[in-house]
């Protein structure tokens, strides 16, 4: 009898365990993607960050004070740097894991994707980019400060969940 008793609490144990294994994959992760701030953060955008679980900036910070506010708002603040970024312990490519999924980091985006990542994020042209190229997905979230041929200023939000993408882009204007 006491076998049996015993046995039941772990098989109840072990499912709470994988429930909570369950739940965590089932949770969404928010990253709030920034480019191109060439010295300015504007107050609509320290507004958007709070809600964020990371911030991830493509470079061209310029000011690293751009950098000191985002991570006084709280979430942590992964950083590359940019042709105009003269911090040179930034580093130019940062890969990540998140939800299962392969990220690069990158502020100048390559000639082509490398085959062995998931998603590309890039900067440095200062307009907004979402395309794939054969498995791989290459998003820009365009530029804070000066974005180019006629797009808006823009942000963008980046929900992994479920080892998926969800790509929103934000118009500052």
């Amino acid at each position: 009898m006491m076998g049996r008793l015993y046995f039941r609490l772990q098989r109840v144990a072990c499912l709470k365990d994988q429930m909570a294994r369950n739940a965590k994959l089932e949770k969404s992760l928010r990253i709030f993607v920034l480019a191109d701030t060439h010295n300015r953060l504007p107050d609509n955008v320290k507004a958007m960050v709070k809600d964020a679980d990371e911030i991830w900036h493509l470079g061209d910070v310029c000011a690293e004070a751009i950098l000191d506010e985002l991570r006084a708002i709280g979430p942590g603040v992964i950083v590359v740097r940019g042709n105009c970024d003269s911090n040179f312990e930034w580093p130019l490519v940062v890969d990540l894991v998140r939800g299962g999924l392969k990220f690069r980091l990158q502020h100048v985006p390559p000639d082509r994707p490398p085959e062995d990542i998931d998603v590309l994020l890039h900067a440095h042209t200062h307009v907004p980019r979402n395309e794939r190229r054969g498995r791989v997905l290459i998003l820009n979230p365009g530029c804070v400060t000066r974005p180019n041929r006629g797009t808006p200023p823009s942000v963008a939000w980046l929900e992994i969940a479920n080892g998926k993408v969800n790509w929103k882009l934000v118009p500052l204007r």
